[in-house]
């Protein structure tokens, strides 16, 4: 046991180290899951394995291929949706119109709300940073802000009061869906007022951390390669025009979700990639490659997570992650829990949120609900705390955000970053089962 224990928390160091150090998800996580093997004895061929027992090859494999048939469609139609409206102006229209309706004296306000509108409309947590990110440095620089914020101020709007709460088309929301029998609206109440409150919490504390810098002297310091005049030199649609896509994928995952559950997602989602092409055809640069590079996208985004959830199907495997959940789904007072603290964990472990769902959700979910705890407070729980722990620095997202889009180093844009996407929706959580725990 002691081994065992040696080999899950030794492989998950090693995922997260590798991944910080520039491996790619597809090689950190089968090797990571092949360490957790070997120190848990468990039989690395099947052709070796005996009949009943675990091994390497089949426990990785049904976890990458099991996450894929379950899920790529979603990913597909939602990679090509957020492909189209980027490609059309229609992200850049709808964000750009709010920022100028709220002006650099709001700044910071103006691109959260921007990125808030754009994933709560379904669009790619990818896709909305990259769209809002121009305007946001414009933005940025006519405040004379410190540049380093803009991570933080795109991944408030996304990652947290947006992607996990009631109606959200993010697949966070959803994942629960087919575990617990429930509809993406499940504890809209409660969520509601979660979300208020991270979304206030959150841009009150960023501002404060913003003000101190700029007090300390900081200010907006370009660098070499950024382009302030990216959105201002194409023609967009109407912004009026251009949020129809993401209503209509809001009403159609509404209409459709009680009778086909988490494929509703897919006729929504398809919906607001055809509302895209009839409101902005003509505004489409690259109207051939957009569908292409869609799909290209979305195969890149569903492997890693599935080489995370392969990940997992080793380690739950070992007598060690058994023994572990089992504690955790034992914890005194409320079930609710229990179930959070696993799926955070999982998250932050796998630096996935839906990774850790689609992990943790498979064993706990029938556990709590042979306990009878209520299924759509277990389902809103889950899906906020998975929106904590899944971006610490390893995060695919931390990091495209920060040095990809943002072209920062973690040492500058982390901290206000990490605090608002890792502490506030943890503290979400706990108003959460707070709120559940007093009967609302």
């Amino acid at each position: 046991m002691v081994l065992g224990f040696i080999g899950l928390l030794g492989s998950l160091a090693l995922m997260i180290y590798l991944t910080m150090r520039g491996v790619n998800l597809l090689i950190a996580a089968p090797f990571a899951a092949f360490i957790a093997a070997i120190l848990s004895g468990i039989t690395i061929f099947p052709q070796l394995a005996a009949e009943g027992d675990p091994d390497f090859i089949t426990s990785y494999m049904g976890g990458f291929t099991g996450f894929i048939s379950s899920w790529w469609l979603m990913f597909l139609a939602g990679a090509i949706f957020g492909k189209v409206m980027e490609d059309s102006g229609a992200a850049d229209s709808v964000s750009k119109w709010i920022i100028e309706k709220i002006g650099a004296k709001h700044a910071i306000l103006a691109v959260v709300v921007a990125c808030a509108v754009l994933t709560y409309g379904g669009v790619s947590l990818f896709i909305v940073a990259f769209s809002v990110f121009p305007m946001a440095l414009a933005l940025f620089k006519e405040a004379n802000l410190p540049r380093r914020f803009i991570p933080a101020a795109l991944a408030l709007g996304s990652v947290t009061f947006t992607m996990t709460s009631a109606g959200s088309p993010e697949i966070q929301n959803w994942i629960p869906i087919q575990h617990l029998g429930t509809t993406p609206y499940a504890g809209w109440q409660v969520s509601l007022i979660v979300a208020i409150f991270m979304a206030v919490a959150g841009y009150f504390w960023l501002k404060w951390m913003v003000n101190r810098a700029v007090t300390k002297g900081e200010k907006f310091v370009a660098k070499e390669t950024d382009n302030l005049d990216k959105a201002e030199n194409r023609p967009l649609p109407s912004p009026l025009l251009s949020v129809l896509p993401l209503i209509v994928v809001l009403g159609f995952s509404f209409i459709f979700h009680e009778r086909l559950g988490t494929s509703a997602l897919i006729i929504a989602l398809l919906g607001g990639i055809i509302m895209t092409y009839l409101i902005s055809f003509k505004y489409m640069q690259n109207r051939d490659k957009a569908i292409a590079e869609g799909a290209l996208g979305a195969v890149i985004a569903i492997a890693n997570t599935a080489a995370v959830v392969g990940y997992g199907g080793v380690v739950k495997q070992t007598e060690a992650f058994l023994t572990t959940v089992d504690y955790m789904t034992n914890i005194p007072g409320s079930p609710l829990i229990g179930g959070a603290i696993a799926v955070a964990v999982l998250a932050g472990l796998t630096g996935s949120s839906s990774g850790g769902q689609s992990i943790a959700l498979p064993l706990i979910a029938p556990h709590y609900l042979d306990m009878g705890v209520n299924p759509e407070q277990l389902h809103r729980v889950i899906a906020i705390a998975s929106g904590s722990l899944d971006t610490l620095p390893h995060s695919g997202y931390v990091v495209t955000t920060i040095t990809a889009i943002a072209q920062e180093s973690h040492k500058d844009a982390y901290p206000a970053m990490g605090a608002l996407t890792v502490i506030i929706p943890l503290l979400g959580t706990i108003l959460a089962i707070i709120l559940f725990s007093l009967g609302l």
